[in-house]
C-alpha cells in the first residue's frame, strides 16, 4: 500500500518501504546487524585479541611503569620487595623454625629467593586479575574491546617484573657457588607454563572480581595460605617426612601448581636440587595445570564477556 498526500493540489504518492512488514530480527539479519556489546564466537574472539596484541603489550608495560612511579627508588621496588620478603622469611624459617631441614646448606638462600620470586610471580597475577574489571570499568565503559585483555595484560606485566627479579637471582646463585649451565635453559619452559597457568587463573578471578569487587578484600589470605603450603620457605618431603601423615598429603602438597612451578625452576637453576625432591611426572603436571587453568579459565571469562561492565 502506499500514501497519498497533497502538495499545492497535487496528489504525491510515496511507495511502499521494501522493509515493510519485516520483524526486527529479520530487518537485523537482512542488513548483518548485532546486538550492541553481544559476545562473539570464540574464535572470533581470539582474533579479536590478536588484534588488540600491542595494545595488551603497551598497557603492561605502561602499567610497571607506573606502579613504582611515586616512589623514590622507582623501578628498584620491583626486586627489593621481593628480595625483603625472603629476608624476613629466612629470619623466621630458616633460622627460627628450622626451614633449612633437607637442603643442603648451601643451598638453602637460592632455594628461598627462587621460591619468593616465582611464588610472587603467581600472586601478583591473581591479586591483579581479581582487580582487571571492577577496577578499570571507566576503561570497560567507555571503550568496546575483548575484556580479557586486561587479566591477560597484568600477566605480562607480571612476567616483565619477574624478568627483572631473574637477574637478581643470577646474583645470587653465583654468590652461591651456582653457576650457568646448560639446565638453566628449563627455566624458559617453566615459566612459559606457569605464565599460562596464571593468565587462566587471572581470567577466572577477573570474572569472579567483576561480579563480587570484595573478593579483592580476601585475596590477601588466600595467596598466604597458598605460599605457606606450596613449599616457598620449606622442602615439603623432608618437612612431613617426621610428620604422622598420610602419603597422599604429600602428594597433594607437591603437586599443586605452584609448588611444581618453583620445583622445576629450583631443579633448572641449582645442582644440589635433585630429581628426588621433584615428584613424579613434574613435567607432565606443569603441562596439564598449564592446560586446563588457562584453556579454562579463558573460556570461563569469555561466557560472561557481555555483562562486564555493565549494572
Amino acid at each position: 500500500m502506499s500514501d497519498t498526500t497533497q502538495d499545492g493540489g497535487v496528489a504525491l504518492t510515496t511507495p511502499p518501504s521494501p522493509d515493510a512488514g519485516l520483524s526486527r530480527p529479520e530487518l537485523a539479519a537482512k542488513y548483518g546487524l548485532t546486538v550492541s556489546g553481544a559476545r562473539p564466537g570464540l574464535f572470533e574472539y581470539v582474533r579479536q585479541l590478536w588484534g588488540r596484541r600491542h595494545f595488551i603489550l603497551s598497557f603492561s608495560q605502561a602499567k610497571l611503569t607506573a606502579q613504582y612511579s611515586q616512589a623514590k627508588l622507582g623501578q628498584l621496588w620491583q626486586v627489593a620487595t621481593p628480595l625483603l620478603n625472603a629476608l624476613v622469611y629466612f629470619f623466621i624459617f630458616g633460622l627460627l623454625l628450622g626451614g633449612r631441614k633437607g637442603i643442603p646448606h648451601n643451598a638453602y638462600v637460592p632455594f628461598l629467593v627462587t621460591g619468593v620470586f616465582v611464588f610472587t610471580f603467581t600472586q601478583s597475577s591473581v591479586q591483579a586479575g581479581v582487580k582487571a574489571i571492577s577496577g578499570n570499568l571507566g576503561l570497560v565503559r567507555a571503550l568496546h574491546f575483548p575484556r580479557a585483555s586486561l587479566p591477560i595484560s597484568f600477566s605480562l606485566q607480571q612476567l616483565q617484573q619477574l624478568l627483572f627479579s631473574l637477574i637478581v637471582l643470577v646474583i645470587v646463585m653465583v654468590g652461591f657457588g651456582y653457576y650457568p649451565d646448560l639446565s638453566w635453559l628449563l627455566v624458559i619452559p617453566a615459566l612459559a607454563l606457569q605464565l599460562v597457568f596464571n593468565t587462566g587463573l587471572a581470567l577466572v578471578f577477573a570474572r569472579m572480581g567483576a561480579k563480587t569487587p570484595d573478593l579483592a578484600q580476601l585475596m590477601p589470605f588466600i595467596m598466604r595460605t597458598w605460599m605457606y603450603a606450596s613449599g616457598v620457605m620449606f622442602s615439603i618431603p623432608a618437612m612431613l617426612a617426621t610428620k604422622d601423615v598420610p602419603s597422599w598429603v604429600s602428594d597433594v602438597l607437591q603437586w599443586n601448581p605452584a609448588s611444581i612451578y618453583m620445583d622445576l625452576i629450583r631443579f633448572a637453576m641449582i645442582d644440589d636440587y635433585g630429581p628426588k625432591y621433584l615428584p613424579p611426572h613434574v613435567w607432565a603436571f606443569a603441562a596439564a595445570w598449564a592446560v586446563v587453568i588457562g584453556i579454562g579459565g579463558f573460556v570461563y571469562f569469555w561466557k560472561a564477556e557481555e555483562r562486564y561492565g555493565r549494572g
